[in-house]
């Protein structure tokens, strides 16, 4: 009784499937066959911008009888690289309304102009070591972006089943440039460290030798020179002037900025990211002196700093390439890696202390519980990142990112200002890496993890 009809447009299917004749991909799921060159270009500008961070830390004995430098001026140069992060809010708002050409244009005219700086060949010692604290302040500001438009560069050319892996490539080949200066550093350039068969005094050692170890250490400076004027030409040039768009909205800057700072989640999760990279960052830094009491010679140092980067950047590609086959395991992938960690970091600690823990402190234990510490922490930066954008999604990539690596660089910072008044006994910073683990591990196990960008990726697009 009171039945009508149904109308004609009552009965059409709620769901259209699609006309594979009529249907049109996405915007955002093109993608094109210059994004390998881009992902290059931008991989090499990390490179360099890790390796003359970390020049001076792996060869701080040799620095010392060089230049006359002292522990704290080892310790400050390595600062510059998170004092560069303080007009981070700048650099992000560059990236959000200028492009990533911009922004890398300004950051690689800033690492040019700092390694300038610090070969200009100048007698005076004075002068000459504000010249190099100088190079390494223009460039630490060119770190804002370096270390953060990874994700915005795989989101905007790559296809949702390669973004993580470009996000690891990215965001690891800094780390891996800092580790080649490991190698780099002490091959090329004499050691006169304590730890070394030739004990020689700093009073009685011969001219030569010192004028010959302030050669090495000119000629590395004008290598990375060279090729960070190379790299500016090349992005002049090279780097695509526009890019292809995302269709999704984003929001606007100043909105982006408050959704942050008062998303609780996301806070959360950031700490977990900032602390233990934060520490390991200013730890390896400085792993020469921290090995030194250790009996570890400059070199052998160098090759374990080495190995635990290159470590995590391998081990953080095929992690990557796991979490884009099977997605939605970003937590359980940072469970793992932060468990591993911490057990990590607590075997290399105790090793360290072996006059009260007993522990055979030999070359293998510390190789291998280095090179853990450093596996497990630096490749779980592009997880983390990940894990970061879908949770704030739809908050740019670049400015999500931006803000967590500017907490991570303000922890180094703390971590190496108090470096330059407590640099006698350094067995503080393995608790403090110890502990920065731990702490990440329990934020990352009470973290309730959301995936909005998956769901728009795989649902909303099909």
């Amino acid at each position: 009784m009171g039945a009508v009809p149904s109308t004609e447009g009552e009965r059409e299917p709620l769901i259209v499937p699609p006309n594979p004749e009529t249907s049109v991909q996405p915007v955002y799921s093109r993608v094109y066959g210059r994004r390998w060159l881009v992902l290059t270009l931008f991989s090499l500008l990390a490179f360099m911008q890790g390796m003359v961070w970390n020049t001076w830390g792996p060869i701080q004995n040799s620095a010392m009888h060089a230049f006359d430098f002292a522990k704290s001026d080892i310790a400050v140069l390595v600062l510059w690289g998170p004092v560069g992060f303080a007009p981070w809010l700048l650099f992000m708002w560059l990236m959000d309304k200028k492009g990533l050409r911009a922004s890398l244009l300004l950051s690689t005219f800033f690492m040019a102009v700092g390694a300038a700086l610090r070969s200009i060949p100048v007698p005076e010692p004075k002068l000459r070591r504000w010249l190099v604290h100088g190079g390494q302040l223009l460039n630490g500001l060119a770190g804002p972006t370096i270390m953060s438009a990874g994700p915005l560069l795989s989101t905007t050319w790559f296809a949702p089943d390669q973004r993580a892996t470009a996000t690891a490539v990215a965001s690891l080949v800094s780390y891996l440039g800092a580790a080649c200066s490991f190698i780099v550093g002490p091959l090329l350039i004499p050691a006169p460290n304590d730890t070394t068969h030739a004990l020689v005094a700093r009073a009685v050692m011969m001219d030569t030798q010192i004028s010959h170890i302030r050669d090495r250490i000119q000629l590395v400076l004008y290598a990375e020179l060279g090729m960070v004027v190379l790299l500016f030409a090349a992005v002049l040039l090279y780097l695509p002037p526009h890019f292809p768009l995302d269709d999704r909205q984003r929001l606007s800057y100043r909105s982006s900025i408050c959704r942050l700072l008062s998303n609780f989640r996301f806070l959360m999760i950031a700490l977990a990211y900032a602390v233990p990279t934060g520490v390991v960052a200013g730890w390896s830094g400085v792993l020469d002196m921290i090995l030194t009491p250790a009996k570890v010679s400059q070199v052998d140092a160098g090759w374990i700093g080495f190995w635990s980067i290159v470590g995590g950047c391998v081990f953080g590609v095929a992690m990557a390439r796991f979490a884009d086959s099977i997605r939605g395991m970003l937590k359980l992938i940072l469970v793992l890696m932060m468990a591993g960690a911490s057990l990590a970091s607590t075997w290399f600690t105790l090793t360290c202390l072996t006059r009260l823990t007993h522990l055979p402190s030999t070359a293998a234990t510390l190789y291998a519980s280095c090179i853990l510490v450093g596996i497990f922490i630096n490749s779980s930066v592009p997880i983390f990142f990940e894990l970061f954008i879908e949770t704030v999604y739809p908050v740019p990539e670049g400015i999500t990112c931006g803000v967590v690596t500017f907490l991570g660089n303000l922890v180094t910072g703390c971590l190496l200002f108090f470096l330059t008044f407590y640099s006698t006994e350094l067995s503080w910073l393995n608790w403090c890496l110890t502990g920065s683990c731990a702490f990440s591990l329990l934020l990352v196990l009470f973290f309730r993890e959301s995936y909005d960008r998956l769901y728009l990726d795989v649902f909303v697009s099909v």
